[in-house]
């Protein structure tokens, strides 16, 4: 991972690519616009289940290996169970031709051999189709790929001269995806993104000849040195040309610049599958900075657009089939941060105990449920960790995570859960099936790794309604109020964009909310200058309690609230300054489609002052 210094050049094209984003941000970000934005468009109601070639192969794939997963997925009856995208990973390629077309290895994969050596997917992907399941492929936004730069000594890298081995969308987005979805039939792409970072004019791959230069216009170490704009625009164009070549909307477009470029903001308004972080490794640590870098993004994702870990790595080194309890807990985490269920092992060596994880009937339930809505992190005491999730029935589910390598007693109550202390609860064990019930609250002890996963029914606290910060998949922060992007520091490596953004029950900085010392359980925390979407789902009543958040640091500037119902004004509160007391407000959402929360104040240091949005619920 190199720094590299981005040249005048590069931003005076990024002013050139971008003109919709410099209009978008010339107009008033926290107008109303009374609809939705965050991405709807592409086939991800739910998150995406299926198989990729990667973990298990890297780039030594071919079609025989391929088709085998396939067959396995169908007679497993995994596809049966949602698993449906089969999707290459890099080593698929030949080269570039001279005329710009791309050309399929076809030593790999000799079905696409064609007479005249123009070479055609069409024939696997037709026989996917015809097993009933769906074709990925994968690509770079940048010229060149992650292997070329990264894995010199792969099998099947692409071949030619240097501009033949070109094989990225970079200078070809539409005319690739005209060929891919169009005339190749695929229905899935993961974009890659090191083709933007790793070709700079400093790279010993550029220096050597072997490849051409490219600006840098991603940092991974730093997120504002990367050209925000630029990378986002370049996605649009391909979120244009899907639009254009799958004009049916069957396709899935997954974004994998590891959480740079402060994606986290913007992967969910342009593509169905975002990457939170660096690539997944087969081990116990790799697994809790993947995860801790998706589980307190739960208000940026929903259907439509995914929070992505990365794929699963159950089957190799910690997640193998001697290491269940650790498998178990991967499969389980993922489920409940809705991420997508992407097998990452070689599915004819695939021993049963870890075929039955992946075919976990009621964890595939909790990641499919239709309510869309990721687990909100509840509670975490040293290395225990609780995740609750709100399904579309209204009952939950909620998971018990010893992150340590010693055994823990954890304690679950009610109140986590949103539901009454003195009223009975009942868990379902996700895993086994058996019932647990308790009033109050329930003490358990965890072996080392283990992630314990119930479906939970009880009776609810707020006994009209739903609190917002239990429905984030509705809840879509347009504007969150970061101005300038700062990585989390609770992740290490502390590389990832995404410290101050929205949270559920929490400020954006990780606090409890708190208004001149009235404490709030429940609410949305999130920077002033911003703006939040949140669906209405047939609820009469909003109500909430406003105000500056105690930890902030300005205590002088005002913010003023504002609710909005389908771009009317519907609530307006005084100008609030830390210290103040929080205000009520309350408005009639009878017919109301779309509410607007805005939280404006003068001047841009968004980060000195953080706003609650306290108890916010919808009633009935």
């Amino acid at each position: 991972m190199r720094k590299h210094k981005i040249r005048s050049g590069m931003i005076g094209l990024a002013l050139i690519l971008a003109p919709s984003i410099a209009q978008a941000q010339s107009a008033d970000p926290l107008a109303p616009t009374g609809r939705w934005t965050a991405n709807t468009d592409g086939r991800a109601a739910t998150p995406p289940m299926g198989w990729n070639s990667w973990n298990a192969f890297f780039t030594d794939m071919d079609e025989e290996k391929v088709l085998a997963s396939a067959q396995k997925i169908v007679s497993s009856g995994l596809a049966a169970k949602g698993y449906r995208y089969i999707n290459l990973d890099e080593g698929w390629w030949e080269k570039r031709r001279e005329d710009g077309r791309m050309l399929v290895r076809t030593e790999k994969f000799p079905s696409a051999r064609t007479d005249d050596g123009s070479t055609s997917f069409r024939p696997f992907t037709d026989r996917l189709h015809a097993m009933g399941l769906k074709a990925g492929l994968y690509s770079d936004l940048g010229r060149n790929t992650c292997a070329q730069a990264y894995m010199p000594d792969e099998p099947n890298l692409p071949r030619g001269n240097v501009r033949e081995r070109e094989v990225g969308l970079y200078g070809h987005i539409d005319r690739d995806i005209g060929l891919y979805f169009g005339e190749w039939g695929f229905d899935y792409i993961k974009i890659d993104g090191c083709g933007l970072r790793a070709y700079g004019p400093d790279s010993a791959l550029v220096k050597s000849g072997r490849y051409r230069e490219l600006d840098p216009i991603l940092d991974l170490r730093d997120v504002n040195k990367s050209n925000i704009p630029a990378v986002r625009n370049l996605f649009e164009q391909v979120k244009v040309a899907l639009a254009r070549h799958a004009s049916d909307g069957d396709y899935l477009l997954s974004l994998c610049i590891w959480g740079s470029a402060n994606v986290r903001s913007w992967g969910k308004d342009v593509g169905n599958i975002s990457r939170t972080s660096d690539d997944i490794a087969p081990r116990w640590d790799a697994l809790l900075t993947n995860f801790d870098t998706a589980a307190t993004r739960a208000l940026y994702a929903h259907p439509g657009s995914w929070n992505d870990p990365d794929m699963l790595f159950i089957g190799k080194g910690d997640f193998d089939e001697n290491h269940l309890v650790e498998a178990q807990s991967h499969f389980a985490l993922w489920a409940m941060l809705n991420a997508p269920l992407l097998i990452g092992t070689d599915l004819r060596k695939t021993p049963p105990l870890l075929m039955d994880v992946f075919g976990n009937d009621r964890l595939i339930a909790i990641n499919q449920d239709k309510g869309g809505h990721q687990a909100v992190v509840a509670d975490r005491r040293g290395d225990i960790q609780t995740l609750v999730k709100t399904l579309a029935n209204g009952d939950k589910a909620v998971a018990i995570l010893n992150r340590g390598s010693t055994p823990q007693d954890a304690t679950l109550n009610a109140a986590q859960l949103k539901f009454r202390s003195d009223a009975p609860v009942r868990l379902v064990d996700l895993w086994n099936g058996s019932a647990i019930d308790f009033t109050g609250e329930r003490s358990f002890r965890l072996a080392p790794h283990q992630t314990l996963v119930f479906r939970a029914n009880g009776a609810r606290s707020l006994t009209d309604g739903m609190y917002l910060s239990e429905l984030p998949g509705v809840v879509n922060p347009a504007v969150d109020g970061v101005v300038r992007p700062k990585p989390d520091p609770t992740i290490d490596p502390p590389i990832y964009a995404g410290w101050g953004g929205a949270q559920a029950d929490r400020t954006p900085y990780g606090r409890g909310l708190q208004v001149a010392g009235r404490h709030f359980v429940n609410g949305i925390g999130v920077l002033s200058n911003s703006r939040l979407e949140v669906k209405n789902q047939h609820y009469r009543r909003l109500t909430v309690s406003v105000g500056v958040d105690n930890s902030a640091t300005d205590a002088k500037r005002p913010v003023t609230f504002i609710i909005y119902g389908d771009g009317r004004p519907l609530a307006r509160s005084a100008a609030l300054r830390r210290g103040d007391a929080a205000q009520d407000l309350a408005v009639n959402t009878s017919g109301v489609k779309l509410l607007e929360l805005v939280a404006r104040s003068e001047g841009t240091d968004n980060e000195a002052l953080p706003v609650t949005w306290g108890d916010a619920a919808f009633r009935r």
